[in-house]
């Protein structure tokens, strides 16, 4: 029976049954790995495209052009990620969403080696210096971007299993 209002007493659950909201689904974790991760790719692209453009990169040898293909690979990778590619790869989405996930970290992190490189001792002939907010921002969407893909890949997997010496993709039922 429910205590009347303002009587100062409170309402217990029955036994059995949690108030506190169940702990997301693997599935969930997942896919909010891949799209955070993707979006996070998406933004360390743009910050090196606005570097080419606006702070004249481009004028640079050498770090103009990695420049401009990290900003490519980089929303190549991410239109990858949120495209539906299992009507595309059928079984082997999931291997392929695991190779875009891991090229999106070799991205993040070539770009972060990079920059700590030209920070500390210099990368063709090219020296960065200072932490202008370009570049924190460039690192910390880096940092992100490992990280969600990181998580993407631990709830999801590789999509692959090895069986009696032949590569195979899993099934979806398993």
């Amino acid at each position: 029976m429910a205590s009347p209002v303002g009587s100062g007493h409170s309402r217990r659950a029955p036994l059995g049954i949690r108030w506190l909201p169940s702990p997301p689904s693997r599935a969930a974790v997942a896919r909010l790995g891949r799209y955070l991760g993707a979006l996070a790719l998406l933004g360390v692209g743009i910050d090196h495209i606005e570097q080419y453009y606006v702070d004249s990169y481009s004028a640079i040898p050498t770090i103009g052009t990695l420049f401009a293909l990290n900003f490519v690979s980089a929303a190549v990778v991410a239109v990858g990620l949120v495209t539906p590619v299992g009507r595309i790869a059928g079984r082997w989405a999931a291997a392929l969403l695991a190779l875009l996930a891991v090229s999106g970290i070799g991205i993040a992190a070539g770009s972060l080696a990079g920059l700590l490189v030209s920070e500390s001792g210099g990368l063709f002939g090219f020296m960065e210096q200072g932490y202008r907010e370009a570049i924190v921002l460039s690192i910390v969407l880096e940092a992100a971007t490992m990280i969600l893909l990181a998580v993407f890949l631990a709830a999801n997997g590789f999509g692959l299993r090895l069986r009696e010496g032949r590569i195979e993709a899993l099934d979806d039922a398993e």
